[in-house]
């Protein structure tokens, strides 16, 4: 599937918007590597992401879930995401597969694109394309290293323009509940919430009727221009009195300052106020929305995994490796997710590594060097990372015991002092006392990509991932 970085999607289901960030212009015949829509047994999906594993959800509420999202694997190296629905959301076996089939039939650049279904007994399952980059919400609201720039703002919302176009060509212009936790970057899935449990949010037809029409589709695309200028999730009433109060200037997102126009800024608070009309009639069509959004891009040269800062070739890897939450974290860089892990897993995985010691050594030593791992565990779950390297290092030398943890918690204490030499021969040791450990792997890469080494980086990324599976296999 090549190198796309930043395939923004909309969450699948009922009409399976995605609007990628593939930078590319053939919207319909960009998926040519797809298989059609096919139909799975249980046993197959079930394989596909062994066993439904914990370690594979990826929907933002985990197992609490009304519908659980997992990433999987067909084919050894198709790249999937299972949507697994509570018992009670399709009742009519009939009625599911009829819609499954009619949805897997769009095939769009712009879309989460759906690939089949399952439907066994009281299982309803859903699979399509995997997008690992997360969503427009993670990206807007909660980013941690990089805001989203205002260019990249322009493109997701003419992507998912065309999108909302495509959809609405092929006869699927409805679809229920379009906001920033339904919009992927290659792919991925979120449950967002409902019009009825979100109601400043909702299009007033829906709170009159209790019945979407395909305008209500504009007034939520409305609702998410709000979301790209301001950065924040805020109700459109709030919005349209400061943009009747010819106070936009206050609507816009703070980080954007100095990157945009007056008057790129006020035609995109123009066209969100046409989304918001009360009255359905009075807002634009899709087709229009693309016409008015077009001619606003910014760096339409510069690839989209550019302005998103997301490492070159890291979403194409992704495409053939299934990584755990630690790889993932790892390949991302996210320092901050992988001390979260590593402080959850805890020394469990330093069970059964030899550490024979003398009842003298036990006597004269030992206390002491576990009182150092001690003091270096505090200062690790208080991310006082200085001094944790100290007492780390200090039961390191003093040689009385060996952990491959301890090396791994010193290894992501370099990592946040940015000393990636360092951390990467960390993560290099915890390797040597345990040869098939994958979180040792999975440090190296994060190391490795600090260093800007991108190519041993995935390769060690898919050694973690190779092993992670021998051991589920065993």
């Amino acid at each position: 599937m090549g190198a796309r970085c930043s395939k923004l999607s909309l969450c699948w289901w009922p009409s399976n918007l995605k609007s990628n960030l593939n930078d590319s212009s053939d919207l319909e015949n960009g998926e040519e590597a797809l298989p059609g829509f096919s139909e799975y047994r249980l046993d197959q999906l079930r394989a596909a992401t062994a066993g439904f594993s914990t370690d594979n959800i990826v929907s933002e509420h985990g197992e609490k879930a009304p519908n659980v999202v997992y990433r999987g694997t067909l084919d050894e190296d198709r790249l999937i995401a299972v949507k697994r629905f509570n018992r009670s959301a399709w009742p009519d076996p009939r009625q599911f597969l009829e819609e499954a089939r009619a949805v897997g039939q769009l095939r769009s650049d712009r879309l989460a694109n759906l690939i089949g279904c399952c439907c066994e007994g009281d299982e309803r399952l859903l699979v399509a394309e995997f997008m690992p980059n997360e969503t427009l919400s993670k990206h807007l609201f909660h980013w941690e290293n990089q805001h989203m720039k205002w260019p990249m703002r322009l493109r997701v919302a003419l992507y998912l323009a065309q999108a909302l176009e495509y959809c609405s060509n092929r006869g699927r212009a409805l679809y229920h509940d379009l906001n920033a936790y339904r919009i992927l970057f290659d792919q991925n899935s979120r449950d967002g919430k409902s019009y009825s449990t979100n109601l400043a949010f909702t299009p007033p037809e829906y709170l009159r009727t209790g019945r979407v029409i395909p305008e209500s589709v504009v007034y939520s695309f409305g609702t998410l221009l709000l979301d790209l200028l301001s950065g924040k999730h805020i109700p459109p009433s709030h919005a349209l009195d400061l943009i009747r109060g010819k106070n936009f200037l206050m609507l816009m997102d703070s980080c954007l300052e100095g990157q945009f126009s007056n008057d790129d800024g006020t035609e995109l608070v123009r066209l969100a106020s046409r989304c918001l009309q009360y009255e359905p009639r009075e807002r634009p069509n899709v087709k229009s929305l693309v016409t008015a959004l077009t001619p606003l891009q910014k760096e339409t040269e510069v690839p989209s995994h550019v302005l998103m800062g997301i490492p070159h070739g890291m979403a194409s890897s992704k495409q053939t490796m299934v990584l755990t939450p630690l790889g993932e974290a790892c390949s991302r860089m996210d320092l901050t997710a992988i001390h979260e892990i590593l402080e959850k897993i805890g020394y469990k995985d330093d069970e059964g590594i030899a550490n024979e010691l003398s009842f003298q050594m036990w006597t004269d030593q030992i206390q002491e060097t576990l009182n150092s791992k001690k003091r270096g565990d505090t200062a690790f779950r208080a991310k006082d990372f200085g001094t944790a390297i100290e007492c780390y290092t200090h039961f390191i030398d003093g040689g009385t015991m060996i952990s491959p943890t301890v090396f791994a918690r010193r290894c992501l204490c370099y990592l946040m002092n940015n000393m990636a030499q360092e951390a990467l021969g960390d993560a290099m040791q915890a390797q040597v006392i345990s040869p098939e450990w994958p979180t040792a792997f999975y440090l190296q890469a994060a190391a490795l990509f600090s260093l800007g080494m991108d190519n041993d980086a995935q390769e060690t990324l898919k050694d973690g991932t190779n092993l992670e599976a021998k051991k589920h296999r065993n």
